[in-house]
């Protein structure tokens, strides 16, 4: 596991948070934790706001932005296809020259608040590089995540001070890469998450029950993570390919065709990267490399 760090600022600012679902109330939560003052929480939806209130104890309002131009900085995290309205609306306020103004988006750029930019506030993103399946697990998550921030100048010393009050550590994302490094992380979680849906419908067409497969194949999971974590993916591979062993791969993908033809197609994919990877290991030649891909691509010998 990484060091932790210590994160520690002086001065503290005023914040509006705009869009009070799960990460903006963990945001809020954890701001105003760290000695922030939250003047409000914004958003369309009553439910929402009410929640989020109870969390962050700040004023809600379901539609007004006035209050929340009194703020230093004012943090968009709204679904990210409401950003631009969002921000649209903030640009309006008559003391928002001077402000700061973030949005949380991993894939959308600075273009999203160019309405912001453009009535003199400084603009910039900072994205939370973890995944949020409830606030009380935001809120645990966040703590020594990394941020991805795009910003430049003033914007990028605030957002350097943001993600050290949430106990964050900095990364710093060009505008024009932000929708791979989204992408990536994206296949970290979302994709694993679907990864290891196949892994348990492959499990339960064997006939083993939900929740022994999870306990079975967890471990799994934790262990090759920790080899990952020691020495990299590379020379953490191990498993049928890595050995060359073209016998077991054929099961595989008649087995896969024959009980879950849903998941071939994945098995394919995922093969040949795997292929790659163990070329790149050293672990298998050319000429095997060539008949491994054959197999994955279903190609009749």
């Amino acid at each position: 596991m990484p060091v932790k760090q210590k994160f520690h600022r002086k001065t503290k600012c005023s914040f509006a948070i705009i869009g009070a679902g799960m990460v903006g109330t963990a945001i809020g939560v954890l701001l105003k934790k760290a000695g922030n003052n939250i003047i409000c929480v914004c958003d369309k939806s009553p439910a929402s706001l009410k929640r989020a209130a109870k969390y962050i104890k700040a004023d809600a309002f379901k539609k007004s932005l006035d209050k929340a131009g009194r703020a230093d900085c004012l943090i968009i995290t709204t679904p990210d296809d409401a950003i631009s309205s969002a921000c649209r609306e903030i640009s309006a306020l008559p003391d928002i020259k001077g402000k700061f103004v973030f949005h949380m988006s991993g894939a959308g750029g600075l273009n999203l608040l160019d309405t912001a930019a453009v009535s003199g506030a400084f603009v910039g993103s900072i994205h939370p590089l973890q995944s949020f399946s409830s606030i009380e697990n935001a809120m645990a998550n966040i703590e020594q995540s990394y941020f991805g921030i795009t910003a430049n100048g003033k914007a990028r010393s605030m957002a350097k001070n943001i993600v050290a009050d949430l106990k964050g550590i900095p990364l710093f994302i060009s505008d024009k890469q932000k929708p791979l490094y989204h992408a990536a992380a994206c296949f970290a979680s979302n994709y694993l998450v679907a990864l290891l849906y196949a892994v348990e419908s492959l499990y339960q067409a064997t006939g083993i029950k939900e929740k022994q497969t999870r306990q079975a194949y967890l471990p799994l999971v934790y262990g090759t993570l920790k080899n990952i974590q020691r020495s990299g993916p590379v020379h953490a591979l191990t498993g049928p390919i890595a050995r060359g062993d073209m016998g077991t791969i054929k099961k595989h993908m008649e087995t896969i065709q024959t009980n879950a033809p849903l998941f071939a197609p994945l098995y394919s994919a995922l093969g040949m990267i795997t292929t790659k990877l163990a070329r790149q290991k050293g672990a298998i030649g050319p000429s095997r490399v060539n008949l491994i891909t054959d197999i994955l691509k279903g190609v009749k010998k």
